[in-house]
């Protein structure tokens, strides 16, 4: 028999310390979008955004349990991060379980800065259905829950939807408030997809924010996001950039500025392709603020804002360096 008087102790050691790999959604309103941070070593770090996209979103999304990704951000559009850059260059295909397995060009291998952060939007929903697969379409933007007004609303719209959840193919497209009237933002109005993008953002749309109360006709305009013009050209698809935020036109500088950079101005603009991207000020100088420096576009994005870029307002310009491009249509 065990002596009564003598104690036995057992000492339990449990780390704090996250898995290897393990990755975080930093600085968003909720626990399924921001800035991406990852875990290695003992330390988190970010990502940066070279060759970032939606399938790399896609992994993270699922990584961290929250459903398919509506987005990815670039330009540390959730706030620059600190310490280390342990990713950079990652390409996935999508099918991966964990970011760390996808390609990249190894741990804290990189040739960014905290200006380049990369992040993620995950969710698209479907609400006031009988499963997860059916119900009102709500996107998430401006840290808001949204809905899609019906005007041009098919069965290739939802093809996109069904597909972006996991959801298989779309049986049918419901229009009218059929699963009730939602609340919040209209964020989405003629929706217009050929059935073949990855996400419903990606289909031509009137742009977020342009915006309808729910049961009536009253228009709300709202821009989220820079407009963008070309001044003192020939035509309208060539001319001095200029980018409109808060209230103001500014210039860009043309420090690094290339065909790439152009090339995504002529799209944003609906010129065709870019045939030239002109420096010092070449269609002359603009006047007040120079917006953006140090731009770095892949070619592929929608909108120029979404390329790298130092912060919006920094550079080491003056208006001697204003960008311009030239457009294949005029």
């Amino acid at each position: 028999m065990a002596n009564p008087g003598k104690q036995i102790h057992i000492l339990y050691i449990f780390s704090s310390f996250p898995e290897e790999g393990s990755v975080r959604l930093v600085n968003g309103p909720d626990a399924c979008q921001g800035r991406v941070e990852i875990f290695y070593k003992g330390s988190w770090g970010t990502v940066c955004d070279d060759d970032w996209g939606i399938k790399d979103a896609i992994v993270v999304c699922h990584q961290v349990g929250c459903g398919p990704a509506l987005a990815f951000t670039t330009n540390a559009f959730y706030g620059y991060g600190t310490g280390l850059i342990l990713l950079d260059n990652v390409n996935c295909d999508g099918s991966e379980s964990f970011l760390a397995s996808c390609y990249s060009l190894g741990w804290a291998i990189h040739n960014c800065g905290h200006h380049e952060d990369a992040g993620v939007v995950c969710s698209i929903r479907v609400v006031n259905g009988n499963s997860s697969c059916q119900g009102r379409v709500e996107v998430f933007y401006n840290n808001a829950w949204g809905t899609v007004c019906d005007d041009d609303w098919d069965m290739f719209n939802a093809k996109v939807v069904c597909k972006q959840l996991g959801c298989g193919s779309a049986i049918e497209a419901k229009v009218l408030g059929y699963f009730g009237y939602g609340s919040g933002p209209i964020l989405l109005d003629n929706v217009d997809c050929d059935g073949s993008e990855p996400f419903l953002s990606d289909c031509f749309h009137l742009g977020w924010g342009n915006l309808r109360r729910h049961g009536e006709n009253i228009q709300i305009p709202r821009r989220e996001d820079p407009g963008i013009r070309l001044v003192n050209g020939r035509h309208r698809c060539e001319g001095r950039v200029e980018l409109y935020l808060e209230k103001q036109w500014g210039t860009v500088c043309d420090d690094a500025w290339d065909l790439k950079d152009a090339r995504v101005v002529c799209r944003q603009m609906g010129c065709g392709n870019a045939t030239a991207a002109q420096e010092e000020a070449y269609f002359g100088r603009g006047t007040g603020i120079i917006l953006l420096d140090n731009l770095k576009c892949r070619g592929n994005e929608t909108y120029l804002q979404q390329c790298s870029h130092i912060r919006w307002d920094v550079h080491n310009c003056d208006h001697s360096e204003d960008a311009g491009v030239t457009c294949a249509l005029s």
